[in-house]
């Protein structure tokens, strides 16, 4: 989900894409553990770099933007998918566009695609907030079915989850049996700061069958907007609000891994209005001018004994608002 806000016209790439795809460099993290790390956000997460360059610009006649989820592919590239029912996929180091395919559900309608798994078959693994739903997908872009949701996460009234609040972040667990989706907002009758995780399991035969659900707890005033297992099978969570004429709240946790409890216990990396602004402007009023509307997340490395974590932020089409890509290096 993401505030509703005006829609601006579509811009064409411009020609100094390539001069400027590569990110603002800031710098290589500190080495030693017992120092503060270069372009800190915090003493467990630092910024080293962001991008502007996809802002308002068009590929092979597509825009660029309304990006919600992020994947790494087996391609060695990364999968960027709108949630205007576009799955992109760019250069790992510029993030130049390389490719682009649309994707629709089986009646061949236009999805409001929230999260995004790269499975190792090369399909795709697409969460939609509408109904909500999990689809796998081709490396082409056809439907190959879906998954099995509790009658309880259904959208109202078949469910108890409010329309654009439910499967919000989608990640697949180390090893690949355990798929996970975040919804972004309580269910009709949950507490106002409690959300739900459901899991699915994999089969002998490849597909996915009911598993866990889980319950987390966010800040107040926050939902989950995106969910990346990390590489020993905890949970970085990335929490976001707005307030109009303040601007955003961006927090990036960690949560357990699930499996010992149902309750998820988290804790706070960083605030990312903490972050160095690296010269970063914005269009409208935000208590950190790098802010914005961020919304998709991945684990893209390690580095240093630290993540290399990929973030960016879903512009809405907006002309005060930006396609932006942090590179974040990440202490778990």
């Amino acid at each position: 989900m993401r505030p509703r806000m005006l829609r601006t016209s579509l811009a064409t790439l411009t020609a100094g894409l390539a001069a400027a795809g590569c990110l603002v460099a800031a710098g290589p993290a500190a080495a030693a553990h017992d120092r503060p790390p270069r372009h800190a956000c915090s003493p467990a997460v630092s910024l080293t770099g962001y991008s502007d360059a996809l802002d308002k610009t068009t590929y092979d006649g597509t825009y660029v933007g309304n990006l919600s989820a992020l994947a790494p592919d087996r391609r060695g590239a990364v999968a960027a998918l709108s949630d205007r029912s576009s799955l992109f996929r760019l250069d790992a180091r510029t993030l130049e566009p390389r490719g682009v395919i649309a994707l629709a559900d089986e009646s061949g309608a236009a999805l409001d695609s929230e999260g995004l798994v790269a499975d190792r078959d090369g399909t795709y693994l697409v969460s939609s907030e509408t109904e909500p739903s999990v689809r796998r997908y081709s490396h082409t872009g056809e439907p190959l079915g879906r998954l099995p949701v509790p009658d309880d996460l259904r959208t109202a009234p078949e469910g108890r989850a409010r329309a654009n609040g439910s499967f919000e972040g989608l990640t697949l667990l180390p090893g690949g049996r355990t798929l996970l989706a975040s919804m972004e907002y309580p269910l009709d009758g949950d507490p106002a700061d409690l959300v739900r995780f459901q899991t699915w399991q994999r089969t002998r035969h490849g597909d996915f069958r009911l598993g866990a659900g889980y319950t987390y707890r966010t800040d107040p005033g926050l939902g989950v907007s995106e969910v990346a297992a990390t590489p020993d099978g905890r949970l970085l969570v990335l929490e976001r609000g707005f307030t109009a004429g303040v601007g955003n709240t961006v927090r990036l946790h960690l949560a357990d891994r699930p499996g010992h409890g149902t309750a998820l216990r988290k804790r706070l990396l960083a605030d990312l209005a903490d972050c160095p602004t690296l010269g970063a402007t914005a269009g409208q009023p935000q208590p950190n001018p790098l802010l914005d509307n961020f919304e998709g997340m991945a684990v893209t490395g390690r580095s240093g004994g630290r993540l290399e974590v990929l973030v960016v932020s879903d512009d809405n089409q907006n002309d005060v608002q930006t396609t932006r890509f942090l590179r974040l290096r990440v202490r778990a």
